[in-house]
């Protein structure tokens, strides 16, 4: 005869799940996305009155999932929210704290393969300008427009990390370690910020007016809003990176190279982008330039 788990209640399911992936030295920026999409679920579900794990059905999910369509998230977004749920019950499955997945029926919708979002020399500029007086953000954006980073990996810099002509990225999310030539503006951009940081324990490079690590939504919060100071429509963060491989690539800096100092785990990622750019020179950089 099977014996059946106890009933557990969502609310002490996501905490399980949460200390997990706590052990597993999960980014606090992982943490927090999961958090806030379980979160989610749960207010949809107490709408429902349904307040335990156990009784979560396929269906209860679909219907969640389908009212994300409507609230203007993008395929990208729920594509990432299930990622959260199928997680979320294979977890507890395996764990043995629910019989069955209710998760597996769940489909990811289709993506659009639109091409990347690179920024105009004049739309760079002008987020330059429109953030020049913003010394902390003007560090940040130059980071990010002349290494190629990830913004969670621009969270999690040390103040180590950053040396007289190179910055060093440690292994996160599964992204490898590397490091990366300091062009002067940022580098430049850095001493700057360094000169007024409030003086605090923390080694985060960049942080708060209190000493507190500044944090991944708060910085892509002020970045969106110097791009739309700086007249810069539809830009998001992730379009500096964009921008940072397609200059590098477009003054013909061989893709093996880019690929190794952006982290991509694959050629091809880094290989995409020659399909939308011109090529400028007929001789071969054999370094990092400075955009």
């Amino acid at each position: 005869m099977t014996t059946l788990p106890d009933p557990i209640s969502f609310t002490s399911a996501q905490e399980k799940f949460i200390s997990q992936l706590k052990n597993q030295k999960r980014s606090s920026a992982t943490i927090i996305a999961y958090s806030g999409d379980l979160q989610q679920l749960r207010t949809f579900l107490e709408s429902h009155r349904i307040t335990q794990a156990s009784t979560v059905l396929p269906e209860h999910l679909q219907q969640f999932v389908a009212g994300l369509t409507t609230q203007s998230y993008t395929a990208k977004s729920i594509s990432r929210k299930i990622n959260s749920l199928k997680t979320f019950f294979k977890f507890l499955n395996q764990s043995e704290l629910i019989t069955t997945n209710p998760s597996t029926p769940l489909t990811h919708p289709k993506l659009d393969n639109k091409p990347p979002h690179i920024l105009t020399p004049t739309e760079v500029k002008n987020l330059r300008d429109a953030c020049r007086l913003d010394i902390r953000i003007s560090a940040i954006v130059e980071l990010l427009l002349q290494t190629g980073m990830r913004i969670s990996e621009l969270a999690n810099l040390r103040l180590d990390d950053i040396k007289k002509n190179e910055v060093f990225i440690g292994v996160l999310e599964n992204n490898p370690s590397r490091t990366i030539p300091l062009a002067k503006p940022a580098l430049s951009a850095v001493q700057n910020f360094l000169a007024i940081r409030p003086q605090t324990k923390d080694d985060h490079l960049f942080v708060t007016k209190t000493g507190k690590p500044l944090l991944i939504r708060n910085i892509r919060t002020a970045i969106d809003r110097y791009f739309q100071k700086a007249g810069v429509a539809d830009a998001k963060v992730n379009d500096m990176r964009h921008t940072f491989i397609a200059f590098q690539l477009s003054h013909g800096l061989n893709p093996e190279i880019v690929h190794k100092y952006v982290g991509h785990r694959r050629l091809t990622s880094t290989s995409k982008y020659l399909d939308h750019i011109q090529i400028s020179v007929t001789t071969p950089t054999l370094r990092l330039l400075e955009l």
